[in-house]
């Protein structure tokens, strides 16, 4: 399946790559400021990985290798779309405006949610596999109704594709022609199982079977990434319905910090990666073919490091939430199970009012 053709407009070694189907439309200082929100996604997530490690996380889920893939489908969202993430699209929350210690709150325990959805057009992450699509999909109808210039996109991985949710949202959305992208990251692995054993065909065949376009990108190349999307949800909000993009990358660290890839993957498969790696290959075409001078690279990892130390800070100083506040916003109205459960919390000397 790894030689099924892909869109691709910037190869491993930096090198702009003729496509008879899409073009870059962005300018150098555009492509530049994709590097920027790559690096500095990099550097925060990895911040994340040591807090996790250092007992300020329960959980991290890295991106790292999967940056292109993020940025690129980020950029491309308008500002009047909704994206429904999983748990790891911590570089469409950055593109999305929501604040780097968001992301971190869930994963610290102080919080149910993290972010208001509706004020960055981005849904909380969903924890549950593949129910964000149902999500997107519903949301996709609701602005179908309305007639909203607007259009919905929705992330997951290989692994999540094989998860039913998935199959029925693609079924509604092909049936009812809902502006909606389903964009599948490919990082080869769904935890410990490969790809293979998702799938006996590529990822965005699956498309055709439900009656909507499909299109293999290559994942580490932001610049064919954004081209892509673009169009996908250009042509969502003018009408033409579902799409499928996916993303051919790979997960370079582990699933999560709670995972150890030495077990079931090879180190000559992750070196191979490593020199497809997205950052690399957009600072190898801004040095080679617009003269970047490293001093800007420096000047933005600098950056980078000044936010992870930022990130740290105002992490350890987030103050426990009150016990009662997990009862809060679980539902919209006032359910009595919820609310004997707080009852019960009280019961137990947690404070408040019965």
């Amino acid at each position: 399946m790894d030689e099924v053709p892909m869109i691709q407009l910037l190869n491993p070694e930096g090198e702009r790559v003729s496509n008879s189907e899409y073009e870059s439309s962005l300018t150098p200082s555009e492509i530049l400021g994709l590097y920027r929100d790559m690096a500095i996604i990099r550097r925060l997530c990895n911040e994340a990985t040591s807090l996790q490690r250092q007992g300020q996380l329960a959980l991290w889920a890295p991106v790292q290798g999967q940056e292109a893939a993020q940025i690129g489908a980020g950029h491309a969202l308008a500002a009047n779309d909704f994206s429904f993430p999983s748990y790891r699209e911590h570089g469409i929350a950055w593109k999305r405006g929501v604040p780097p210690l968001d992301w971190l709150r869930l994963f610290r325990g102080v919080t149910m949610g993290g972010w208001d959805p509706v004020k960055y057009r981005h849904s909380n992450p969903t924890i549950v596999i593949g129910n964000q699509a149902l999500n997107a999909v519903g949301y996709a109808m609701g602005i179908q109704r309305d007639a909203a210039d607007e259009a919905v996109m929705t992330f997951f991985g290989d692994g999540g594709s094989s998860q039913g949710d998935i199959h029925e949202a693609c079924v509604f959305a092909g049936v009812f022609n809902a502006p909606v992208v389903f964009f599948i990251q490919n990082n080869h692995w769904a935890i410990s199982e490969p790809t293979i054993r998702q799938t006996r065909i590529p990822l965005f065949h699956r498309a055709s079977g439900y009656g909507f376009p499909g299109v293999r990108v290559d994942g580490n190349d932001v610049l064919a990434v954004y081209e892509v999307t673009k169009r996908a949800l250009d042509n969502a909000r003018s009408g033409n319905g579902p799409s499928l993009i996916e993303a051919f990358t790979y997960r370079m660290g582990a699933h999560t910090t709670s995972d150890d890839p030495t077990r079931y993957r090879l180190e000559a498969e992750l070196e191979t990666w490593r020199l497809r790696d997205p950052l690399e290959r957009v600072k190898s075409y801004l040095v080679r073919s617009h003269n970047e001078q490293q001093s800007t690279f420096d000047d933005i990892a600098a950056e980078a490091d000044q936010m992870a130390l930022d990130l740290r800070e105002g992490l350890l100083s987030l103050p426990d939430p009150a016990p009662l506040s997990m009862f809060d916003h679980v539902y919209a109205e006032p359910h009595p199970f919820i609310e004997a459960g707080r009852r019960e919390l009280i019961d137990l000397g947690f404070g408040g009012d019965a």
